[in-house]
């Protein structure tokens, strides 16, 4: 039997949960909250979304009911977060996530910079020119700024926890929980352990300290680091491209790049494309 839906996460943050069946985008919904004046821990959770958005911009569609798309609001002390560290949020998000999924599922997800939990596939499994991993879910951080501090943040998720089969048309780039683990994902469960996990997450990540140690635990568990990436800057007329080994991360999150003429690169932002060696 799946866990029912619930409004409030006890002993958390997370005082107001709303469920919805359908909605244009969770985060804009709860952006516009925010700028309202809605209160730090309210939760949008909807089954499906008619204008969901990912990074630059993007559509980001799924079939009613095949996944958990959520957002939370956040409004860290101007003292804890500079507009700089927003991309933490992400990692907090994004780390509570892989946590939960392991202790669910023992599905065992990899963050891929700077925003995509993914799973690396199987040998036997990939195709010609293959990317060397399945996208499982993605996240989306949007920030009110007031007088150069954060006023709210916004983390938006969505995770494919039900497909039962994976589309053709997919099958070399996405997957999802339940065809990973091979029996029915409770996306109730799912949404109630993240949200405990994130409360875990922020709160330290709040703490002196903080940063360092989340980071040190998303380097843990990086699908990125290591690997020779391309990194994508910018948007159509304007993109600019750079080829190197993805060998940190900065007291920010920023992606620490040696590229091909060995020299060191900071990147805070961009589409990141892991590369196959012969492909450098």
């Amino acid at each position: 039997m799946d866990t029912p839906k619930f409004d409030v996460v006890e002993n958390t943050r997370f005082h107001d949960v709303t469920w919805v069946a359908e909605i244009p985008s969770t985060n804009t919904e709860l952006l516009e909250r925010a700028r309202r004046g809605a209160l730090e821990g309210e939760v949008i959770i909807a089954d499906l979304q008619t204008a969901g958005r990912g990074r630059r911009g993007r559509t980001w569609t799924a079939p009613a009911g095949t996944s958990l798309m959520m957002s939370i609001l956040l409004r860290p002390p101007a003292t804890a977060l500079s507009p700089s560290d927003a991309s933490l949020a992400t990692s907090a998000l994004a780390l509570a996530t892989r946590n939960a999924v392991a202790a669910l599922t023992d599905v065992n997800l990899e963050i891929k910079w700077p925003n995509d939990l993914v799973v690396s596939a199987p040998f036997d499994h990939r195709v010609e020119a293959d990317i060397g991993y399945r996208k499982v879910a993605g996240i989306l951080t949007e920030t009110l700024i007031q007088d150069a501090s954060i006023d709210a943040l916004v983390i938006g998720m969505g995770i494919n926890t039900s497909w039962g089969v994976v589309p053709a048309e997919l099958q070399s780039i996405a997957t999802s929980l339940d065809v990973l683990s091979g029996s029915s994902i409770d996306r109730n469960a799912l949404a109630l352990d993240i949200l405990k996990n994130l409360e875990f997450e922020y709160t330290s990540l709040l703490r002196p300290n903080g940063k360092q140690q989340l980071l040190q635990e998303v380097k843990k568990h990086s699908g990125t680091l290591g690997k020779h990436v391309r990194v994508q800057l910018g948007t159509e007329p304007k993109i600019q491209q750079i080829v190197g080994r993805a060998v940190d991360l900065d007291e920010s999150g920023q992606l620490i790049l040696e590229t091909e003429n060995n020299e060191v690169q900071v990147v805070a932002a961009g589409d990141v494309e892991h590369l196959r060696l012969d492909t450098c």
